[in-house]
């Protein structure tokens, strides 16, 4: 549902919801704010979901836009490469800057909320 007021617009989405994922690069997507949305193609929201089996290995990722993160469920360990390694489990986030190289391994299952700006 999207609501216009005066110059500005914001959209209030449903909860959490599983049966709302889609697929994503890796693993699934369930959108809050899709990349363009309001005209504004740097931001973008959402819930991610992953597992052990969709990711049975250490993946390596380079952070193409700054990103903040927030585990709801699961347990993510990522390091950065050349830097430090973080252990994420509920209620755990941490942030990244755009250009960050990373190495990730979903430990458990794993839902996060996502923020790319």
């Amino acid at each position: 549902m999207s609501t216009p007021t005066s110059e500005l617009e914001f959209t209030i989405h449903e909860a959490f919801n599983p049966a709302k994922y889609e697929p994503f690069e890796l693993g699934q997507v369930q959108w809050v704010r899709r990349p363009g949305d309001g005209n504004r193609p740097a931001l973008s929201a959402g819930f991610w979901h992953v597992t052990p089996e969709e990711a049975p290995a250490p993946f390596e990722l380079l952070i193409e836009a700054d990103e903040t993160i927030h585990i709801i469920e699961g347990h993510l360990h990522i390091e950065v490469i050349g830097g430090d390694s973080f252990d994420l489990q509920p209620g755990s986030a941490a942030s990244f800057n755009k250009g960050a190289r990373t190495r990730w391994t979903v430990v458990e299952a794993t839902t996060e909320f996502f923020v790319y700006s």
